[in-house]
């Protein structure tokens, strides 16, 4: 698996490799949305992992350029937030997100969710080939 970490804290995409490198999958990060957003337009994900608040370009603002672009839009999005599960769900572009998870990570939590998708992904690919 192909993974796409955005988020603009260094340590915290340094964690978050650590993690997924664990998990066998490979990782590329980026530094900001936008950055995000020409790193996914390059090559293909399996699953984006995105922070929610950054400069340039936010989470939410990403993933909606994600999901308008043929060649991103059915890759599924973990949404990291420091605002509360709560407050993402009431945000119209709520259903642009595959999962939610509140910063700062549990590590526990975290894995088990990028495990679900990873999973998902897969059944998805098994199915189509």
């Amino acid at each position: 698996m192909h993974i796409l970490v955005v988020d603009d804290k260094e340590s915290v995409r340094a964690c978050i490799s650590e993690f997924l490198i664990a998990l066998d999958c490979t990782v590329s990060t980026a530094v900001n949305g936008l950055d995000g957003f020409e790193k996914a337009q390059q090559m293909p994900f399996h699953l984006y992992i995105i922070d929610h608040l950054m400069p340039l370009m936010n989470g939410v603002t990403l993933s909606k350029n994600l999901k308008q672009t043929p060649f991103c839009a059915q890759t599924p999005i973990l949404f990291m937030t420091t605002q509360g599960k709560v407050s993402v769900e009431n945000l119209p572009e709520f259903n642009l997100f595959d999962g939610i998870i509140n910063k700062p990570l549990n590590k526990t939590e975290f894995i088990s969710e990028v495990k679900c998708l990873i999973n998902n992904v897969s059944s998805k690919f098994h199915l189509q080939k």
